[in-house]
């Protein structure tokens, strides 16, 4: 069963026979991996041609392993995401077995999930964890990475939602090769209507899908040395314009914003670049370059190893050198002291000359002693040196992330400068729309001020004159008073006299009637002619003999 899910992963003709034929001698019960290896080298590996999914190839291996392994314990993340974080281990880990992931690559790969998570990486928290685990072993393995991440040590503080999204977006940019994805616009190539795409971008083609679920895939872009990308101008109603040309066709691309256009444009540009250049995907050169900076680090470790054997060696044949002198030196004074006992009466010569050699021993001795000091300095030196390149290498990490997180507080200075000039740009130039305003409103109040006074002149002058013929009325008023107030005692003489002309008639009614000018009524007509009085007087008079009348009787 197993060899034949391997060969359908992996697009392998099974030959069950072979099988067959390959344990059939094997009679000593269940096979080992030692056992089962060399068939499936032979029969299944050798003949892979890269043409499976990878994918599907990891979660079968998962299926094998992961029910044995996977800690028993509840996890913060899901199954699925546990089998995500053991093929990036697979991706991650040394070539060497048992398979481990390093601290510095652990170091990496939390690094990635807290930015995908949108959180601060906390370095001291990572520090106190990589000391403790230096102390007792070199690495993690899978199981333990699983474990670690699922924990939720390094993720406090954000839901399963949250880890689960950023496993995924780590998962799809390290093993399924995701440079960038996202929702577009693409024009048709025969209807030439637009259509929103879901497109993801890989290290040699972008393809898009209806939706961001990848079941329904509607097309490639094949990415080689040759294609290109450029910016268009705004048209027909759409915004945020690009254009990929390939050799066989071109495709016209619509952004949401200008900045997704230009992350677009530059992430097609860095992956034609690489194509051009013949180098692998970002990822997976900086996972070379770490292991190529950790395999020198370590050879240079072991070359300062080395010498310090050296060094060790070369001190304890020092240290042989001067036991075999010390010894020599014993065995030289002893034969000395047996010497100069049997001649010390009859040679006092060779006794001086004796001292002398001793002396001169002596000198030696302390010679060598004096080197074998000298060599124990070097060798502190050189430890010191050690110590102080150690040192330095540490520093100089904490110099690169200091450097790392200058250039993003530039980065991001830089673009508030950006925007700050913009916004004193279109400042400065409404202060000067302002300024011109306010030149032309001076101008036209200086004219109507101007006027303003004209008006003011003549309308004084206007005054004056009024002021003048008033004068003159009132003059005038005063003469036709004085003129009035003589008609008006003209009228009271006039009116006098007539009020005693009207007393005397008063006694002779009917006789004689003062001439008083007509009423403009229609008159009454006697048989003398016009009458001298109106029908309303002479409907009073009747009213007035007709009382005398009454009154008499």
């Amino acid at each position: 069963v197993l060899s034949h899910n391997l060969c359908t992963v992996l697009n392998v003709p099974h030959d069950p026979v072979a099988l067959e034929e390959h344990f059939r001698d094997d009679d000593e019960g269940p096979v080992s991996n030692q056992g089962y290896m060399p068939y499936l080298n032979k029969f299944i590996l050798e003949k892979v041609q890269g043409n499976f999914d990878k994918v599907e190839f990891n979660r079968m291996c998962w299926t094998l392993c992961a029910k044995k392994n996977l800690s028993k314990s509840p996890l913060l993340i899901s199954d699925e995401d546990a089998f995500k974080v053991w093929v990036i281990f697979n991706f991650l880990s040394e070539d060497k077995y048992p398979l481990i992931i390093v601290p510095e690559e652990i170091e990496y790969l939390l690094k990635k999930l807290t930015e995908a998570m949108g959180a601060g990486w906390q370095q001291e928290q990572f520090d106190h964890y990589k000391i403790a685990l230096n102390t007792s072993r070199e690495g993690l393995s899978a199981w333990e990475l699983i474990d670690l991440i699922g924990s939720g040590q390094f993720s406090k503080g954000m839901d399963r939602q949250t880890v689960s999204m950023a496993i995924n977006e780590v998962f799809n940019e390290l093993i399924l090769d995701v440079l960038k994805q996202g929702y577009m616009l693409k024009k048709g190539h025969k209807r030439k209507n637009w259509t929103e795409r879901w497109f993801v971008l890989k290290p040699n083609i972008i393809s898009y899908y209806v939706s961001e679920d990848l079941k329904d895939k509607k097309g490639d872009i094949i990415l080689d040395g040759n294609c290109c990308v450029e910016a268009l101008p705004d048209k027909d109603g759409k915004k945020c314009l690009f254009l990929i040309k390939c050799l066989d066709k071109s495709f016209e691309i619509s952004a949401s914003d200008k900045k997704k256009k230009q992350e677009w444009i530059q992430a097609i540009q860095s992956t034609v670049s690489l194509l051009r250049a013949g180098s692998p995907p970002p990822h997976k050169e900086a996972r070379q370059k770490r292991k190529e900076l950790r395999q020198k680090l370590l050879a240079e470790q072991e070359e300062l190893e080395r010498q310090m054997k050296e060094l060790q060696t070369a001190n304890e044949n020092k240290q042989k050198e001067l036991e075999t002198v010390r010894k020599q030196l014993e065995a030289a004074a002893a034969r000395a002291a047996e010497e100069e006992k049997k001649r010390l009466q009859t040679q006092v010569e060779l006794q001086d000359r004796f001292s002398l050699e001793l002396e001169r021993e002596k000198m030696v001795r302390q010679k060598m002693e004096e080197q074998v000091a000298q060599k124990s300095s070097e060798l502190e030196q050189y430890l010191q040196r050690v110590r102080e390149l150690e040192e330095m290498y540490k520093q100089l990490q904490e110099a690169l992330e200091v450097e790392k997180q200058a250039r993003q507080d530039e980065e991001t200075v830089r673009k508030l400068q950006a925007r700050l000039l913009e916004e004193e740009s279109a400042k400065r130039a409404e202060l000067e729309k302002w300024h011109l305003q306010q030149q032309q409103t001076i101008q036209m109040t200086e004219a109507e001020k101007q006027e303003l006074e004209n008006q003011r002149v003549i309308k004084e002058r206007a005054l004056q004159v009024a002021m003048q013929q008033l004068e003159q009325l009132e003059l005038e008023r005063k003469e036709a008073l004085e003129q009035y107030e003589e008609v008006k005692k003209k009228l009271e003489t006039a009116a006098n006299n007539t009020r005693s002309w009207k007393d005397k008639v008063a006694h002779h009614e009917g006789l004689i009637r003062l001439i008083e000018p007509g009423s403009k009524n229609p008159y009454l007509i006697t048989h003398w002619g016009p009458a001298a009085f109106t029908e309303a007087e002479l409907e009073q008079r009747e009213k007035s003999w007709k009382g005398k009348k009454s009154s008499a009787e």
